[in-house]
Formats: structure tokens, sequence, C-alpha cells
């Protein structure tokens, strides 16, 4: 339930795509114009330090503009692609308004080669942290105050300027007198005079530290981003491949005992979630015991993925040898209690256990937290009434009461997880299965009653995964 503060306002919505078409149209108009303005100013006369300052800004702005239609095109095409690792990286978010306005993050500066004067401009002071009106550094004493690693960059760049005639355009890192480190990114070009030769070179300077900065985290946060959604989808295969390894091998109908009167026709299926990609604990399984008897079991354990699916074996793996053993299904669940309880990852979880005598018809069951086997017969359908069980995991020392039922021949019995019947799933409750009763009297076999199951429940948004076992008593 949303905040009270909030409860009157909407919901945050995305930009609607004919509005971002706009801005990407008005900015890249509005670049136009700019360019035209810089091209504008190389007519002007370059001695002039002012127009060299016009042009520069001129060229900051479009670089700016350049950038606004990048991001503008990012959000009319939405959140990329989880595999397009070659995408390029985003330029960063706007220096934040605690980095000052954008003339106190530009700075310009010219050093005459013929008089060794250098001279800076106030902005540029102040991006260097020194006081206004000190003597200011010498392209000697530039690298100075430069990070070790960077001072390669800026002597190619000074170089090849000054000898070779070429503009600069880069980026190197400095340390203030304070101490802090900042990001700079330096243009320039050299200054000629009458007879060609360099008599001087001036420079832009700009403050990118928080731009930069802007730029890791946006870099970072994606490398996170795609290192959760790897571990996710290995997580996910890997929870799917130890399912299919710990279920029942078979599939489609299954007759049990193999020989003799009273056989079960069984055949059972699973639904994955339709609005998680996880998977849960939910197992099911039927077998033939030493004895001749047959079980029939379902069951559930809270949490998805790994855990679930690894301790979900576990439980599996205790209850076949449980049952195999001849423990009686009350007694068992007990022990599937403690079981539950006494492990590495301890948890909640439901389970129904059934064990069919073909000699007797006699159906004997418990259940812990379980939603009932639903019973049909000459088209009608009910719940049976549950003995007494609590959720796996929740009490120590728990008692499951059993409980037993005759079955005859024709009958179906339908066991399910609360999956597959949650009422918050459309209203899709045990009402939904009891409707199936007509469905049933007419099916011939097992698969044919799970296949209505499926087409009834496969397309519905569950929240949960579910498992479905469909045993029907033959003649």
């Amino acid at each position: 339930m949303p905040s009270p503060l909030f409860a009157d306002r909407p919901a945050p919505q995305l930009p609607a795509h004919d509005a971002v078409d706009a801005l990407i149209h008005r900015t890249r108009r509005l670049r136009g114009d700019v360019d035209a303005v810089r091209r504008d100013a190389v007519v002007f006369d370059e001695d002039d330090p002012q127009l060299r300052w016009q042009r520069a800004l001129c060229e900051l702005a479009v670089q700016h503009l350049d950038n606004l239609d990048q991001h503008l095109g990012q959000l009319r095409a939405g959140l990329p692609d989880r595999c397009a690792d070659d995408a390029p990286l985003a330029a960063g978010a706007p220096d934040g308004p605690g980095a000052g306005s954008l003339l106190n993050r530009v700075g310009s500066a010219e050093w005459n080669l013929l008089t060794d004067e250098s001279s800076w401009s106030e902005e540029l002071y102040e991006i260097f942290g020194r006081p206004p009106g000190s003597t200011p550094l010498s392209l000697d004493d530039l690298p100075s105050v430069l990070l070790p690693e960077d001072q390669p960059v800026l002597t190619a760049m000074v170089t090849g300027c000054l000898v070779d005639g070429r503009p600069m355009d880069g980026e190197f890192r400095i340390v203030r007198p304070d101490g802090r480190t900042r990001t700079l990114h330096m243009t320039g070009e050299p200054v000629l005079d009458a007879e060609g030769c360099t008599a001087s070179m001036w420079a832009v300077l700009r403050d990118v530290s928080e731009l930069r900065r802007s730029e890791q985290a946006v870099s970072r946060n994606r490398a996170s981003v795609r290192r959760e959604e790897h571990i996710e989808r290995t997580e996910h295969r890997m929870a799917v491949e130890l399912q299919e390894a710990v279920l029942p091998p078979w599939r489609g109908s299954l007759r049990l005992p193999s020989q003799g009167p009273g056989a079960l026709d069984i055949a059972a299926h699973y639904l994955p979630s339709e609005s998680s990609g996880l998977i849960g604990g939910d197992w099911y399984d039927a077998m033939e015991l030493p004895d001749g008897r047959t079980l029939l079991t379902v069951g559930d354990l809270t949490g998805h993925g790994i855990p679930a699916t690894s301790a979900m074996a576990m439980m599996l793996g205790a209850l076949r040898g449980m049952a195999v053993a001849g423990i009686e299904p009350g007694a068992l669940m007990g022990h599937l209690n403690q079981v539950l309880e006494t492990s590495m990852q301890p948890a909640l979880g439901s389970a129904l256990c059934c064990r069919f005598d073909p000699n007797t018809s006699i159906l004997s069951w418990a259940q812990a937290g379980h939603p009932a086997p639903l019973l049909f017969r000459h088209g009608s359908g009910r719940l049976l009434p549950p003995p007494d069980g609590m959720l796996l995991g929740a009490a120590s020392n728990a008692v499951f009461e059993q409980d037993e039922v005759r079955l005859y021949p024709g009958d179906v019995l339908v066991l399910h997880t609360d999956g597959l019947t949650r009422r918050g799933d459309r209203g899709a409750g045990p009402e939904a299965l009891l409707a199936l009763a007509p469905r049933f009297a007419d099916a011939r076999t097992a698969q044919e009653c799970v296949r209505s199951v499926v087409e009834e429940f496969g397309g519905t948004e569950r929240l949960d995964d579910a498992c479905v076992l469909v045993a029907r008593i033959g003649a």
C-alpha cells in the first residue's frame, strides 16, 4: 500500500516517444546553430584571446549537445540489450550543482614561446587551486602538478602542437595544493607568426572530474548489473539441471505395479511460474515399493533457486529411503520434519505422502500443511478430509496423523502443490480443479487428465511454480 504522503500522486511514467523525438529534433537544430557560430569564429583574428575563448566555448557547447543527442537517443531506444556487451557507454550525467558553474570549470591559458611569458584566466587559477595573480605555471613547470603516469600524455600533446603544429586534445590528472586530484580536458592550437613559425600556444582546459566520476559510476553499475544477470542465469541453469536430475526420469504415463490387478495409471507434470524465472522447491514422485505397494508424493519447500532445489533433492531422497524401508506415511512425515529441522539450510515446507495397496485398494496418507488430494468418482469430485499435520520445519517433535480411504476402479486421484490452486492467482482455487470432473470422467488415461489440468492452469500467471500428479485406478 503506498505511503499516505504519496497516495495522491500518479505513478512515474516514462516520457512519451513523441516527446523524446521532439527533444532530439530541437537538440540537433540547436547543435547546427551553434556549429554555424563556431565555423564563423574561424574567420576572426586568431590573435584575439576573447575570440579564441568564444570559439572554445562553442566547441564545448557542441560536445555537450552531441552528448545530449546520444542520451536522448538511448532514452528513446529504451534499456540496452543484456547481451550487448559492446554497446557504447553513455557520456555520463551532467556535473552536479556543487561542481560550480560552467565558467568556473573552464579556463584558458597562453604560453608565449618568444618572451617565455604565460597568461592564465582567472578560472584556470581556480581549477588548479592556485591563488589568483600568482605566477602561472610555464610549459616546463606544468608537468610537475600532474600524476606521474599522466606526464607523458601532456608531453606528447605539447610536443605535437609546438613541433608538428597539431591541435591538442587530451586529458590528464593534476594534484592541487590541497591534495585533491582533478581530471582536466585540454584542447589547444599553436599560434603562428608572420613567417609561419610557432610563436605561442593557447589552450582551453576544462575540469571534467565530476563527469568522469559519473562515467565511472555508470560503468561500475553496468558491470555490476551484467555480473548479477550472469549469476542469475547461471544459477537458474544449475537449478533446472538439479531439478531434472532429481525428479522422476519417467515421462508420460507410468503403470505401478507393472503387473497384477488394481494397478495405478500415473502421470505427472511440472508447471513453471509465469511471473518468475526462478525454480522453486516443488517435487512429485511415484515408485513401486518392495512390498508391492505404490508410493505417491508431492511437496513444496519455501524459496527459489539452487538453495530450494538442493533442499528439495535432500528431502525427496530421504522420503524415498524411508518409504522403501516400510515406514508408514504418518511416521514418515515426522521423520521428514526432523530432517528439515536439522538441515544446514532450515526452511519450511509442505508435503503429501500416500501409499496405495493394490491388493486391498486402500490408500493410506498423511499431510504436512499441504493441500489435500482430490478424489474424482462417477463424474464428480471432492476434497479428502485431511488428517492433522503442520508445516514441515515449523515445530519440533510434531505429530502427523494418518488416514485411509478405499479406492475403486475408475477413480481418479489428483495430488498437487499449492502453486497450482492458490486463490491469489486469478481465483484459481480448488473449485477450478473440481470443475474438471466431467473431463476426468471422459478421460481414458491419467495422461489425458494431466493434459486437461495443463490446459486449464498452464496459461495462468501463477506467482509460484507447481506440480500435479494424477493416479487413475485400474480394474
